[in-house]
């Protein structure tokens, strides 16, 4: 139990907070405890309805067209791209070409600048691990943020196990780095500076062109994780100054399993291969391209290229549904990151005296992740208002079980009371 050191004006208040009220409120969260449990592993019973999707910032279904696209190259051109010596392989080869450059235009690329991988995380590591170990001769020191994807983070401290010295930069209240904290921390011996662009759990875009700029200004290489922008907002690598960029297949509404990294050629960035062996993608990443995947994930770069500006203005619209429904309804809600600069259908929020956890198990028949709320091109305005709907009941039901909501409701400032632990 806590002991609860208040000052004397608070003692009546407090004294409402009966022993049946506690005994509810530990079986309240006995009851969240066991959710978790089962949240862990199960399966859908025999008649349970599959939940509506709103994580589009996991993954995004595959879209039709997209399918139609793999569909030739799984079944009739199997022909491995690499083979030069006959029709199959020419074949193959043909549509592994346009898939580069369909990627390539989607980001204002030139297509020998990009190379195929398995996805973000695969770029990840090639970009920073490359670029590192490549120059560490030189220079040895690399800059990046605190809130990157945790194959950022890894890579970085498999970095600093080799002797390399890494710069994790903090992020202001609103999600954004601080430019001139980010200026004052590049030194001569800086090789790399990596900076996701939009942030994938509250959706914030940094600002990318300022960053590629000062880095360029400082003979510094840039690489930004791209997977949560690319096909989402506009981007121009070369206006942005940046040098590396991954991107991934299935959050674009392509297949999984396949992505990429734009890798400038002028000025030259070079970096160690990860992975060894027939020399493919320019020697960068040795293996034979899988072709269906390729071909699936061009498609979807094409799509994306020709709907973004529509895909994005009803994104937005369904985001500013979900959120003005919901903080009309609810009190103290706070959307974390900042209001402007941000990419729409990602949307976080925080429910004051409301485990993030436990509203997600209250919304089982809603598929999403934890004050997360992710919109996508397939999303549609009867499933964001039932989402939005099914959210204000069980965040009120929760706030009912909550002793902090009942003793705010009566007026008590919990900021004036201490708490000890025994």
């Amino acid at each position: 139990m806590m002991n609860r050191i208040i000052s004397s004006k608070l003692v009546d208040s407090m004294c409402v907070i009966s022993s049946r009220r506690l005994s509810f409120a530990q079986s309240a969260v006995n009851t969240v405890q066991k959710q978790k449990e089962l949240i862990k592993s199960r399966e859908l019973e025999k008649d349970e309805l599959r939940p509506l999707y709103m994580d589009f910032q996991a993954t995004t279904p595959m879209d039709p067209r997209v399918l139609d696209a793999m569909l030739p190259y799984q079944v009739n051109y199997y022909g491995n791209p690499h083979s030069r010596t006959h029709a199959y392989g020419w074949e193959s080869e043909t549509a592994m070409e346009k898939a580069r450059k369909q990627v390539a235009d989607l980001i204002g690329a030139d297509p020998r600048e990009i190379v195929f991988t398995s996805g973000a995380t695969e770029s990840n590591n090639m970009s920073i691990k490359g670029v590192a170990r490549f120059y560490k001769a030189k220079k040895n020191h690399i800059i990046t943020t605190q809130t990157e994807h945790k194959c950022v983070l890894d890579s970085c401290r498999i970095l600093e196990a080799e002797g390399f010295e890494v710069t994790y930069l903090p992020v202001k209240n609103n999600g954004l780095i601080d430019l001139k904290q980010l200026q004052e921390r590049i030194s001569p011996h800086t090789s790399l500076v990596s900076i996701m662009t939009v942030n994938n759990e509250i959706g914030v875009k940094q600002p990318i062109e300022e960053i590629g700029h000062l880095c360029r200004s400082k003979n510094v290489f840039f690489h930004t994780d791209a997977a949560q922008a690319v096909g989402k907002i506009p981007i121009n690598v070369n206006d942005w100054k940046v040098d590396l960029m991954s991107i991934s297949g299935h959050k674009i509404y392509g297949p999984k399993g396949v992505g990429a990294l734009y890798v400038r050629r002028r000025p030259r960035v070079r970096i160690e291969p990860l992975q060894n062996g027939g020399g493919q993608e320019r020697g960068l990443r040795s293996g034979t391209v899988p072709t269906p995947l390729v071909v699936g994930f061009g498609a979807a770069c094409e799509i994306a290229q020709q709907e973004l500006e529509y895909d994005h203005k009803r994104v937005t619209v369904l985001a500013n549904r979900l959120v003005q429904k919901i903080m009309s309804e609810i009190p103290d809600v706070v959307m974390n990151g900042d209001p402007e600069q941000r990419y729409p259908g990602c949307i976080n929020l925080s429910f004051a005296y409301v485990e993030g956890e436990s509203l997600l198990m209250a919304l089982k028949d809603v598929a999403l992740s934890s004050g997360r709320f992710g919109i996508g091109r397939f999303t549609t305005e009867e499933e964001v208002d039932y989402t939005v709907e099914k959210c204000i009941q069980q965040v009120k039901r929760l706030r009912e079980m909550s002793p902090l909501w009942e003793m705010v409701q009566e007026g008590i400032d919990l900021k004036s009371i201490k708490w000890t632990q025994h």
